[in-house]
């Protein structure tokens, strides 16, 4: 851990809604399964953003 990385990951987690500063790549296994699943076998053309509460600041 360089020197400057503990106040990268306060600030980043200062500022998502859920309080988690980057997602691991296992964050979004769930999602992925649940894609691969039957029981998503009707989702067509939908968008899901994994951002860990970020994107609650986005207005468009």
């Amino acid at each position: 851990m360089t020197r400057d990385e503990p106040a990268a990951v306060e600030a980043l987690r200062g500022r998502t809604p859920l309080g988690v500063p980057w997602l691991a790549p296992e964050d979004g296994v769930p999602l992925v399964a649940f894609l691969a699943s039957d029981e998503a076998r009707t989702v067509s053309g939908a968008t899901f953003a994994a951002t860990a509460g970020d994107s609650a600041h986005s207005t468009t």
